[in-house]
């Protein structure tokens, strides 16, 4: 299973650049950034990472038809992808905190995000493209200067409807904070949908967005994994159901707000909420250990890769150069 790692959207391109180079020379597959409201352009923001790096895959999480027509990220990420030599990945999404911001109303998701797809996967063939569709229409627009290396693009896709979607019309899948069962379950779908659409179950790629806290002491790690517990899958109850009693499962819906709280003021403090219910969400819903019981959270990486995943994109925190070497020194190995 191929190991990324995902960085901190507030990084300057030197920055971007440095830890590439690192994440490269430790063996590691691919680096992301999200596509944050308050970050630098997400395409733009690789280039020096591309120039300074030779193997090494690059790109934004997730970038949505609701703040970037699709001929518009096309451009773009064909541009990244002609300075990184075929190398240019990206992930499409069907909303997001910037279009939230933009008070766009969210309509058509899974329309839109097909036809996205569609459009990027034309446009990266060089020639010119011509697309009717129902929501995008686009004509005569040239790429012969596109590379003969054509980027890889993913779909971000969590529930059923864009589950099938993505199957029939995604390159990959990109998963968010899914726990080991259900990965699995996501497989099923994609792999029957598939089946039913004359399409071949394998080879397909699939990736999870996982958080990672893996600190040289327990307490440190998860200081740091309670700050971010309300970006784990934004605390939706169905994901806490597989894990959680149904009055524990109450208890977060009635506090979710303590967890944003905490995050807004980067505090491991989370006010209101039991603190079994916190380390219950913690262990379930993170790689959070100590570097000396590192053994355990590989196990749950084999588990991803046993039921489904080819991929994972690993978000990390703190001292980001500590732990891309540990995944090489340790993860990656184990995980060939």
């Amino acid at each position: 299973m191929r190991i990324d790692v995902i960085l901190e959207s507030n990084n300057s391109p030197e920055r971007i650049a440095e830890l590439a180079k690192l994440a490269e020379d430790c063996g590691l597959g691919g680096i992301w950034v999200s596509g944050m409201l308050d970050g630098r352009d997400p395409f733009a923001l690789f280039v020096k990472a591309a120039l300074a790096t030779r193997k090494i895959k690059m790109g934004p999480i997730a970038v949505s038809s609701y703040e970037l027509h699709p001929l518009m990220m096309a451009k773009s990420l064909l541009t990244l992808n002609e300075y990184a030599n075929g190398r240019a990945q990206m992930t499409v999404g069907g909303g997001g905190g910037t279009a939230t911001a933009m008070n766009i109303k969210f309509d058509r998701r899974v329309r839109r995000m097909r036809e996205t797809l569609e459009i990027l996967e034309e446009a990266s063939k060089a020639g010119t493209l011509d697309y009717e569709g129902e929501i995008f229409q686009i004509r005569n627009y040239k790429t012969f200067w596109a590379t003969s290396n054509p980027p890889t693009v993913y779909a971000s896709a969590n529930r059923a409807q864009m589950l099938r979607m993505a199957a029939k019309n995604a390159q990959r899948l990109m998963l968010s904070d899914k726990i080991v069962q259900q990965v699995a379950e996501a497989k099923a779908l994609v792999s029957e949908t598939r089946v039913q659409a004359g399409l071949p179950a394998e080879p397909f790629g699939m990736t999870n967005f996982w958080a990672w806290h893996v600190k040289p002491t327990r307490e440190e790690a998860v200081r740091e994994a309670r700050i971010w517990l309300a970006l784990r899958g934004v605390l939706l109850r169905p994901n806490h159901e597989y894990f959680m009693s149904p009055e524990d499962c109450d208890i977060v819906d009635e506090h979710r707000q303590a967890f944003f709280r905490a995050l807004a003021k980067k505090t491991h403090e989370i006010e209101g909420v039991p603190e079994h219910i916190i380390e219950t969400l913690v262990d379930n819903l993170t790689s959070t250990c100590a570097i000396d019981d590192l053994d355990q959270e590989i196990d749950r990486l084999q588990q991803f890769a046993d039921a489904g995943l080819t991929e994972i994109a690993l978000r990390i925190y703190d001292n980001p150069e500590d732990t891309i070497r540990l995944l090489g020194e340790r993860v990656v190995p184990a995980m060939r």
